[in-house]
């Protein structure tokens, strides 16, 4: 930091304040020091930034091992939020068993971690981190809403009363829900919201399908569908596409025979074929919310309103009126 003031003509507290980014440093006087830190391939010391402001300026995210679209945008979005609040990104990614979290959690715990984005669907995963992580700031990204007030969610309940309620205006009375893993918060919560819907309008209750997340099991799930079902409700846009391609192999029409609804509007559910009606989830939108909470929580400013993301249905080709002549 000596030769960086020197070259600069500056004091040591100047170049400080520029490497800190504070405010009251004139424009021409941090472009002298930015020009003389790019000269000399000046680094700080992170140890001894931490010290000396009580802050490592790194944020950790613990994200699940599964490579699903939604969290990977949301987690590229807490990236980008993160970098323009000058703070960097320490990923780890882990699947719920407890060794593993415990590990991971370790890890970023290690690395001196000002805040923790947690994404984690598995209620065991929420609270094994929370319980060890005591007293470091904690936003809970896409962990069903119920983990605490410093949840950021989408509603999952909104999504699924529109994705089914389109189908029931279309004039669907068996409509068949392809579910995902039971331990899953946001399977759960869509799971749940069908059968309040369901119920509500008097419709019958065919037999519960579920998979993994994966268009294999959205396949396999919907070579079981009730011959009698003339809409399926897919948890998620993998299922769906899955599920239309096995109700092509076995002979029924989509949408003529059979509609389907996703849930997430992949970037390629507008490609599928037919092209995917879906509930679109705002992840990028999710993603940078939780970075805008979670700095609000480092600075003390107390809890903002953390109002859930409304979805919403993007009606394509995949859903159709019923045949009127279809079984019953």
């Amino acid at each position: 930091m000596h030769d960086v003031a020197a070259l600069a003509g500056v004091s040591h507290q100047t170049v400080s304040r520029v490497l800190n980014d504070f405010a009251g440093v004139k424009p021409d006087t941090r472009e002298r020091v930015t020009e003389a830190i790019n000269a000399l391939g000046y680094r700080r010391n992170l140890a001894a930034r931490t010290l000396a402001t009580g802050r490592s300026q790194s944020i950790g995210v613990l994200a699940p091992e599964v490579p699903n679209f939604g969290p990977m945008a949301s987690l590229a979005a807490v990236e980008r939020a993160a970098r323009e609040a000058g703070f960097y990104s320490l990923v780890i990614s882990t699947t719920p068993e407890p060794a593993r979290v415990a590990e991971a959690l370790d890890y970023l715990l290690g690395k001196s971690i000002d805040a923790l984005v947690l994404m984690a669907q598995q209620r065991s995963v929420v609270d094994a981190v929370t319980s060890t992580a005591v007293g470091l700031p904690i936003v809970y990204l896409l962990t069903g809403g119920e983990s605490s007030d410093w949840a950021v969610s989408v509603d999952q309940g909104a999504g699924v009363d529109i994705a089914v309620q389109h189908l029931i205006d279309l004039g669907h009375r068996r409509i068949q829900h392809i579910a995902g893993p039971i331990d899953f918060s946001e399977a759960r919560l869509r799971r749940l919201a069908f059968d309040r819907i369901v119920a509500a309008h008097g419709l019958d209750s065919l037999p519960l399908l579920i998979g993994d997340w994966t268009a294999d099991s959205g396949y396999a799930a919907a070579l079981a569908l009730d011959p009698t079902a003339t809409a399926v409700f897919c948890a998620n846009d993998q299922m769906a596409v899955g599920a239309i391609h096995a109700l092509v192999d076995s002979g029924r029409r989509v949408p003529e025979e059979v509609s389907v609804v996703g849930f997430d509007d992949l970037p390629e559910a507008k490609h599928s074929l037919p092209p995917l009606t879906t509930v679109h989830q705002d992840f990028e939108g999710v993603g940078h919310r939780a970075m805008e909470v979670l700095l609000a929580r480092l600075n003390e400013q107390g809890c903002p309103t953390i109002d859930p993301f409304v979805p919403w249905l993007v009606e394509r080709a995949s859903t159709a009126p019923p045949r009127t002549n279809h079984p019953t």
